[in-house]
């Protein structure tokens, strides 16, 4: 068994240049780790919270058979930049923006899971004429009060103990985002994680939790809800950290919408199923 690495303790550059595969770009100041694969209409991928973009690596081959696809990491996660910064909605949303002008990416289909939906629902509503279409995969965005292990997180000081533990990572995947605990095997905690290893990460963690802004866009909600967009709407029917009944609450303000249940599968049905959402996205994105 090989040595254990502590989490928060490897340099940022070190780690990229042994586990990196994606390109780099600078937006602002800010370093962006990005992929880019396919030809096609746009289509960019933005991941969720505790994830990178290798939370997508079950549909990046996939979707780029149809799609010229994107996928990066937002600010303090996986490769891009650590700096301090006021974590957000708005930061991620601006991210994105300043991505498409960068790569000059006019308009672009946006799918989203957790946070990366929120970001998406967000961006959507102050850059309509950019987003052609829109995937929300068990997206943020409607109030859900916190569970109880996040309540107690985001204590000062049990946040910092528990995030030092070494099999932590495996108990926050199974408690919120992995239905089949078949699937948390050694190898998948050690890839999906592996960028938290990176110095400044677990900072990075705490103070998203701690700000709380999860479940704060449901006025974004209502105004996207009027507007014209195609949307998909995909959620886990054994979802715990954002249930489906929310899901659904979601579904009926975003007028027009259509929503793809999975089953089963938790909060990352992109995951979990893969070969059935690459296929109801796909088919979505195409029509």
């Amino acid at each position: 068994m090989s040595k254990f690495v502590p989490w928060n303790s490897q340099l940022l550059d070190e780690l990229r240049q042994k586990y990196a595969r994606g390109k780099f770009i600078d937006l602002d100041g800010h370093s962006t780790h990005y992929i880019e694969k396919g030809k096609g209409e746009p289509v960019i991928l933005l991941h969720g919270y505790f994830y990178d973009l290798l939370q997508w690596s079950k549909n990046v081959d996939i979707l780029a058979e149809v799609f010229k696809v994107y996928a990066f990491d937002l600010w303090g996660f996986g490769y891009s930049t650590r700096e301090p910064m006021d974590y957000g909605y708005q930061l991620y949303a601006d991210q994105l923006l300043k991505f498409m002008d960068t790569l000059n990416i006019r308009k672009a289909s946006l799918v989203g899971q957790s946070m990366g939906g929120g970001t998406c629902i967000l961006f959507c509503t102050q850059h309509r004429e950019r987003v052609d279409k829109m995937v929300l995969v068990a997206s943020g965005g409607m109030p859900n009060p916190p569970a109880l292990l996040t309540r107690m997180t985001c204590l000062p000081g049990v946040g910092e103990f528990l995030f030092r533990l070494r099999g932590s990572r495996k108990g926050i995947l199974k408690a919120n985002f992995i239905y089949n605990e078949k699937l948390i095997t050694d190898e998948y905690v050690e890839t999906v994680t592996r960028f938290q290893k990176i110095k400044g990460t677990t900072e990075v963690l705490l103070k998203i939790l701690r700000k709380q802004f999860w479940d704060k866009l449901l006025d974004s909600i209502h105004k996207l809800g009027e507007m014209d967009i195609p949307i998909l709407i995909v959620w886990g029917r054994q979802d715990k950290s954002i249930p489906l009944e929310i899901g659904k609450q979601m579904h009926k303000i975003l007028k027009g919408a259509h929503l793809e249940i999975l089953d089963p599968a938790g909060h990352c049905p992109n995951d979990e199923q893969p070969e059935n959402f690459n296929h109801v996205t796909i088919r979505f994105l195409s029509s």
